[in-house]
């Protein structure tokens, strides 16, 4: 401190600091070498949906850029993933007609179960193909199960069906089943199912914290959803995440080969909690929502749409998934690869 005319003057210290943890940011080769998470084609899974009757792919309105895939396009949307070095693709079915049970979601003939035959001879071991083990899409009433005589799901008939629908997916072809309807014991029933009918070697993602989710709403487009009301008494509840921990350790004990969180975003802490508890890998699905917001704010120019898709799949990653479900998964690969 100095004075001058007898009044005191700052004279800041202008050797500046020492440590700078900017110089780890100053090139691109410097930020590619010290980058605490990865983002990798083979760590991302495509949904894709296939609608039976089709002549043509339909978008989806709410999605832009996702279609319903008839039989074919689907094989060509597969090759392409394929050849991206996606890590798979996790199949819908959408049936043309629809019933109280989701019979169709057990007919070997059934939409769901030819796509799964369809890929398969496709892609063979390029791609692990997998398929969503769920009554949604078949039921006339919407539900993810049974309804008993009161309306509620029935929880125990409905592990019944899962079990038949694993065989069918099984039997099909598929490398993995994604039991997704949140019933209690959903895991056991399938993976004794599979085992019973020497398909050992099929592997279970578990869908297990999955949240009654406002983000939902365009997959019930995508799938032509019947539903009347909500899911939130076999769904979680999105304020508890200790809940989704249990949900996720009670997977792993049944049998689940990987454990899933869905969403994705609004629920980074769940994955997080998760990573920290099991010993599985741990998957995590960017739905139709979270996709549904990044293309509408691009397509008004308020944010970089390229930038915002890599930027969302890393922040998943850096959350602790080791796998990610995203309908960027193939525009990623393509920009990972410039």
């Amino acid at each position: 401190m100095a004075a001058t005319g007898g009044a005191p003057v700052f004279e800041p210290d202008i050797s500046g600091p020492i440590i700078r943890p900017r110089r780890l940011r100053r090139t691109p080769s410097l930020r590619r070498l010290v980058a605490e998470t990865s983002l990798e084609a083979r760590q991302l899974v495509l949904p894709m949906f296939v609608r039976e009757g089709l002549d043509e792919p339909r978008e989806i309105s709410s999605m832009p850029g996702v279609v319903q895939h008839t039989r074919s396009s689907l094989l060509k949307a597969a090759a392409e993933a394929a050849e991206l070095g996606l890590g798979g693709v996790m199949l819908f079915g959408i049936p043309e007609h629809k019933d109280a049970t989701g019979s169709g979601a057990i007919d070997p003939t059934g939409v769901l179960n030819l796509a799964i035959t369809d890929v398969v001879a496709e892609v063979g071991d390029g791609l692990t193909v997998m398929s969503d083990l769920c009554l949604d899409e078949f039921t006339d009433h919407g539900h993810c199960g049974l309804l008993s005589v009161d309306g509620q799901v029935d929880n125990d008939r409905t592990l019944e069906a899962y079990a038949q629908m694993a065989i069918a997916q099984a039997n099909a072809g598929v490398d993995m089943v994604g039991p997704s309807g949140m019933m209690d014991g959903q895991v056991k029933v399938v993976r004794s199912a599979l085992d019973s009918v020497e398909h050992s070697d099929v592997s279970i993602l578990a869908y297990s914290a999955k949240y009654a989710s406002a983000f939902f709403g365009p997959f019930r487009e995508a799938i032509g959803s019947s539903l009347d009301g909500d899911r939130r008494t076999y769904q979680q509840d999105p304020a508890n995440a200790v809940e989704g921990v249990r949900e996720a350790l009670l997977d792993v004990a049944e049998g689940a080969d990987i454990v899933m969180v869905k969403p994705a975003l609004a629920y980074l802490d769940v994955v997080r909690r998760v990573r920290d508890a099991v010993d599985v890998p741990v998957a995590a699905y960017n739905i139709s929502g979270e996709y549904a917001m990044v293309e509408a704010a691009a397509a008004n120019g308020w944010i970089d749409r390229e930038a915002a898709i890599l930027e969302t799949l890393t922040s998943i990653r850096r959350a602790g998934a080791d796998v990610v479900l995203t309908y960027w998964a193939a525009e990623a690969a393509r920009l990972l690869a410039r």
